[in-house]
């Protein structure tokens, strides 16, 4: 026998195998499309809880996607230094493409700035792909795929950890897509019995090297394709696996080789600066715990009867089982890649969105399995104990949601105000035409500030990355004032406490204070360098400034609807006026 015609008869049955699948049909399209639909407005619905919210650390990518679409290359202003300090190429090269066409970057659409309503509008495209993939697979094994469709969508809508962070302005929903694409390619070749072919090992290939460009941790899907080869493995199959796994790791390893091949020689790095100013290590065994923070998140007893669920499809010999491995096998690596991955400050747990989307997708097809073979009471007494289950993890969603929209993480909008319009200002005043600012937020600042920025935070300051990687608080503050030796400082907590910039005796020295956050040990706020102030009257005007404009955008910002808001039809340097809508 072939190692093709062994391959097939351990395949799982054709899609007419089940009596309770039908092939698709053309009068199944409008529900298709109406699922997808309806899953996608809901999910969209939720996202406009959060008004124009946009992340600044989402603005960091789209001050690179200006500086490519105007030739400037990887710079995060014009003038400064090449220094990769995004680590997400696809979705800036989205928004440069965006930019380029005048969808992203150049003013308003039906009255919405365009950096708010270009990259949402993005993220509910995705959504929109990432349900018609959830459906591409329910029609294999549901009689009623647009309802599985439609329930996943509901599910999606229903996580604000999803939908925050897919509409955050970052690349989460693309990378959400990409992965749900990848199990889905994974599924269908196993569901037809042809895993071991060079189309799919070429498709899995390529799919993980988008991932792995789209966020750092996504190099571990390359491991998928070969992972699944390994756990259907039969021995007769094995040199046929191994070859086929090996094509798809070259698949995958020669985009992703020319990136970090362009990426070593243009900045002498192997790893992008914000993985290295994040100080991401080698994982250890408390690591492997974090995914019961997702747990906890989620809802414990949802999550323990739909991983019930999950067992109960396995433990069956069902005839879509090797479909189900499929699908698990890429949800094990996203968790995986959750637990190595270093902890993040930021709330709702933004590097879990491809669990979402996975478990999402497992938990409702084994539900729908477990029930349409179950007898009639244990169908009752199923919906009744998922209904108990779920009705804690409903309430804890409402609570995350609107605990968010009270308090989003540090807006684009507020960074652009607070620290480019501003510091602006504050030049203006100065009369200085070259000055600098030494500053944690990098974002809307690098879009607004007409002034030379110096990212305290490293992402985009390979210097005080490799400070920071190194644990140098010493080295690092030698640096800030005896090398760069900035114009104006700005800190704040959390920085401050890391750093020691503003304890440091030479602030005193060297610099002016401009403003001060009250109640704040160590100090923190505004600070100009005294060498730059010619007289008395000059800093007192800054102060003035600061007492009226400064004192203005900081009690904003603590208003529900400031964080909210966008902050004016376009983000251009120079810009001192804060826009009031």
């Amino acid at each position: 026998m072939t190692a093709s015609a062994i391959q097939r008869s351990h395949a799982a049955r054709p899609r007419n195998a089940h009596p309770g699948v039908e092939t698709p049909r053309r009068h199944s399209k409008p529900p298709a499309v109406l699922s997808v639909l309806a899953g996608t407005l809901a999910i969209g619905w939720h996202a406009t809880l959060y008004g124009h919210w946009i992340v600044d650390d989402a603005a960091i990518t789209f001050a690179y996607s200006r500086s490519f679409a105007e030739g400037l290359g990887p710079v995060v202003q014009a003038g400064a230094e090449p220094v990769e300090g995004f680590s997400n190429p696809t979705w800036m090269v989205l928004l440069a493409l965006g930019r380029l066409v005048g969808l992203f970057d150049h003013g308003t659409l039906f009255g919405v700035a365009d950096y708010v309503l270009f990259p949402k509008t993005l993220a509910l495209l995705c959504c929109a792909g990432i349900l018609a993939a959830c459906y591409t697979v329910a029609r294999r094994v549901t009689r009623r795929p647009w309802l599985a469709t439609a329930v996943i969508g509901l599910a999606l809508a229903a996580i604000p950890s999803f939908v925050i962070w897919s509409f955050s302005g970052l690349e989460n929903s693309l990378f959400a897509l990409t992965i749900s694409w990848l199990a889905t390619v994974l599924f269908l070749a196993v569901m037809d019995g042809r895993l071991l072919t060079r189309k799919v090992a070429l498709l899995a290939g390529g799919l993980a090297a988008v991932a792995a460009l789209t966020r750092p941790e996504g190099l571990i899907y390359a491991g998928a394709y070969p992972l699944l080869a390994l756990a259907l493995l039969r021995r007769p199959l094995l040199g046929t696996s191994v070859r086929h796994a090996a094509l798809s790791v070259a698949t995958f390893a020669v985009p992703v080789g020319a990136y970090f091949t362009w990426r070593y020689l243009e900045f002498g790095r192997l790893l992008s600066n914000p993985s290295v100013a994040k100080s991401q290590d080698l994982p250890r065994l408390h690591d492997l715990t974090r995914p019961g923070e997702l747990v906890q998140y989620a809802g414990a007893p949802a999550v323990l009867v739909l991983v019930a669920v999950v067992a109960i499809a396995l433990a069956r010999p069902a005839w879509w089982r090797h479909g189900l491995v499929a699908l698990l096998v890429p949800l094990g690596l996203a968790l995986t890649a959750y637990a190595v991955l270093e902890g993040d400050w930021m709330a709702q747990y933004r590097f879990a969105t491809p669990v979402w989307v996975l478990g999402a997708l497992i938990a409702t097809l084994a539900a729908a399995d477990v029930f349409h073979h179950a007898r009639p009471r244990r169908r009752a007494w199923l919906a009744g104990g998922l209904a108990v289950a779920l009705l804690p993890s409903g309430a804890s969603f409402v609570n995350a949601a609107e605990e968010f929209r009270t308090d989003p993480n540090i807006s684009a909008c507020y960074v652009a105000d607070r620290l480019g319009r501003n510091f602006n200002a504050y030049a203006d005043i100065l009369g200085a035409r070259n000055a600098s600012l030494l500053l944690p937020d990098l974002g809307g600042s690098a879009l607004t500030s007409r002034l030379e920025l110096v990212d305290m935070a490293g992402l985009a300051e390979p210097r005080i990355a490799d400070f920071i990687s190194e644990g140098d608080e010493q080295g690092l503050r030698d640096y800030v004032f005896d090398e760069v030796k900035p114009t104006f400082i700005h800190s704040r907590w959390p920085w401050s406490s890391g750093n020691g910039i503003p304890s440091d005796p030479r602030m005193e020295r060297d610099y002016h204070e401009i403003y001060s956050y009250p109640d704040n040990d160590p100090p923190n706020g505004d600070w100009v360098r005294k060498d730059a102030v010619p007289d008395q009257a000059t800093l007192d005007a800054l102060r003035d400034y600061a007492d009226s404009a400064v004192v203005l955008v900081e009690e904003r910002s603590s208003s529900l609807a400031y964080p909210l808001r966008q902050c004016g039809a376009t983000l251009r340097p120079g810009q001192t006026t804060i826009d009031q809508t």
